[in-house]
């Protein structure tokens, strides 16, 4: 696993065996908050293990920045720390959370000791602040990825733990492009200093208008091609060719996963837009 000081008290994790998934500590002078928990039990213990040891603090809270397992799964090994996050990210754990790990248990063993912490703190509009030493984190809406999702800021900092509505490639699979290219406008205009990403590498000031013109023109580009897809005889094979490049990415992005999870953005996409369009007429 990596591991970065982003700023004073700040640090960065990032997986090395899982879509390069990331995760946060803040340090306070008595206790930590967690943002976010890594994909396997081992990487997440890895970082309680050098926030207790090596940092001196106990976790108090955890943020769930969305549902997704890669985020959520590890809460239960921080037993005592209280959970925050978005009320849709509570009621998506106990609707699709638990059956999935329950079936991800039979394919897995190392996901036996893993059982599903619900948020007890939650927050649907506006935004829920917490105070931890001398940084004051912010939490906000940052949908589109996923409909529970929301970021962090660290004012004084202007560090952004965006969770999956920044990524170095947008995935929608189960969100809406509308959604999150908002929040992507929004990120870019926050003045930030680090956008620590869902998934990926830390996007430094100097980088972050490339990176939020990248992604807003991956989202306009996969909208044209479901579009034209919509229009021909085989959607399908016309998808299946326009790879991650045409769409201005590179596959290279995340470990590799990057032209995988770009094909299931076109075919959610074209499920969707063909669904609505079969609605309206």
């Amino acid at each position: 696993m990596l591991r970065e000081r982003v700023s004073d008290n700040v640090y960065w994790f990032q997986s090395e065996v899982y879509a390069q998934v990331t995760a946060g500590v803040i340090v306070g002078p008595q206790w930590a908050v967690v943002i976010d928990t890594l994909a396997l039990p081992d990487e997440t213990l890895v970082m309680r293990d050098f926030i207790e040891h090596d940092l001196g603090v106990q976790v108090r809270y955890v943020i769930n920045t969305h549902y997704h397992a890669d985020h959520s799964w590890g809460n239960c090994f921080f037993p005592g720390a209280t959970v925050i996050a978005h009320s849709l990210c509570r009621q998506l754990l106990l609707e699709r959370g638990i059956p999935s790990l329950e079936n991800a248990r039979k394919q897995n063993p190392i996901l036996r000791q893993v059982k599903i912490v619900l948020p007890q703190v939650t927050f649907e509009q506006g935004s829920l602040c917490l105070r931890v030493g001398k940084k004051n984190l912010t939490m906000m809406p940052a949908s589109g990825h996923s409909p529970d999702g929301i970021s962090v800021l660290v004012d004084e900092d202007r560090v952004l733990f965006a969770g999956d509505a920044f990524m170095p490639l947008p995935y929608v699979v189960d969100g809406d492009v509308d959604d999150i290219t908002a929040s992507i406008k929004r990120i870019a205009r926050m003045g930030l200093e680090n956008i620590v990403q869902g998934h990926g590498d830390i996007i430094l000031r100097g980088e972050i208008d490339a990176a939020v013109k990248e992604n807003l023109n991956y989202l306009i580009n996969i909208r044209k091609v479901t579009k034209t897809a919509l229009r021909r005889r085989a959607p399908q094979d016309y998808m299946d060719e326009m790879h991650i490049e045409n769409c201005g990415k590179s596959r290279v992005h995340l470990a590799g996963l990057a032209e995988e999870l770009h094909q299931r953005n076109l075919y959610a996409l074209y499920k969707r837009t063909l669904a609505e369009q079969e609605s309206a007429e």
